[in-house]
């Protein structure tokens, strides 16, 4: 059994082939696109956070916006790059998030991925410390979100505050409980699992991660998420971790999908570099009739070893159209691969 959840990057541009033409059209599409996933028994919405791009970028609202429309399905991100956020103001704006989905969120984090910009982050007010990499920032911000979801207070308060205060060292507000359990790190490589693991954060790992071995992606892939879970064992978490895998999974039971999807039948992992220093290997897609899909995704290592599946949907040709593309996959391959 898994649970089957959607990843969206959120794109908008003036396209006439697109559904979706603006930011609002994508925010607005966003929220009914959960509403809608939610009746037919998607699991999760999930959404990826770019800054720069016509894409989502600030994913608190719209999380919100989705947990006051919703009642059941979990409401996440995948990821937020922490080298662009305080740590602090996320803790609230999380808590907030989380109070009104009544503990819904599912937050992936990490330390981000080459952006639009040349450090971008920089605009954003935040310079590494003497020593660290953009990298060593982002998880430095990280790990300080992470930890002030524990609810301890950390600060003095004022002799004279404009409110009475409670006893003690104060916290951030609102506190929402369980959300610390509820933190996922997204891994691009196997090292950053197994430092996920020991901080006691779930996996998310996308299409995309370093290439250490030259195996097939699904096959790395699976390597990763064992190791997390064998580092994840000898730290002595006491709570059972999560891990989600993402993939381009599209069931063509119709012309429409076979117009659009049918050119992914011979698709294959493509290895790249994202950045002078990183060689990557890129997860292939998977579209095809369903008998030949559910073939194919049976071997898929990886999936196998995840408890969620988040798959990636082309938002930009509309709500009705991804419902269908969803639908297609609840209907005639979860079952069958024993996922549902």
């Amino acid at each position: 059994m898994k649970k089957i959840g959607f990843l969206s990057f959120g794109h908008w541009d003036k396209h006439p082939a697109y559904r979706v033409r603006s930011a609002s059209d994508t925010l607005l599409q966003s929220i009914d696109l959960a509403v809608e996933a939610e009746k037919i028994g998607v699991d999760g919405a999930y959404f990826r956070v770019h800054h720069y791009a016509q894409q989502l970028a600030s994913p608190f609202p719209l999380l919100a916006a989705i947990g006051a429309k919703t009642n059941k399905i979990e409401i996440g991100t995948g990821v937020i790059d922490m080298r662009y956020e305080n740590p602090l103001y996320m803790v609230e704006d999380a808590g907030a998030a989380d109070l009104i989905s009544e503990g819904r969120l599912q937050l992936g984090i990490s330390r981000g991925s080459p952006e639009q910009v040349i450090d971008g982050w920089r605009y954003f007010g935040y310079e590494p410390k003497a020593g660290e990499s953009d990298a060593d920032m982002g998880r430095r911000h990280g790990l300080e979100f992470y930890q002030q979801l524990d609810g301890v207070g950390f600060a003095k308060p004022n002799p004279r505050p404009m409110f009475p205060n409670p006893p003690g060292l104060l916290r951030l507000e609102p506190y929402a409980e369980g959300l610390k359990e509820r933190i996922w790190w997204g891994a691009g490589s196997n090292a950053t699992a197994i430092w996920a693991a020991e901080q006691g954060m779930n996996l998310q790992s996308s299409t995309l991660k370093e290439d250490e071995s030259g195996k097939p992606f699904h096959v790395q892939q699976a390597e990763q998420i064992r190791l997390f879970k064998n580092a994840w064992e000898k730290a002595g978490h006491a709570r059972k971790p999560r891990i989600s895998v993402s993939r381009s999974i599209f069931a063509i039971t119709n012309d429409m999908d076979r117009t659009y999807f049918g050119h992914e039948k011979r698709s294959q992992d493509q290895i790249g570099n994202i950045d002078q220093n990183t060689r990557a290997i890129f997860g292939r897609s998977y579209a095809a009739e369903p008998e030949k899909l559910i073939k194919e995704l049976s071997q898929d290592e990886a999936i196998q070893e995840a408890d969620t599946l988040l798959l990636t949907i082309p938002n930009t040709l509309g709500v009705e159209y991804n419902v269908h593309v969803l639908d297609a996959i609840l209907k005639y391959v979860a079952p069958e691969l024993g996922w549902r």
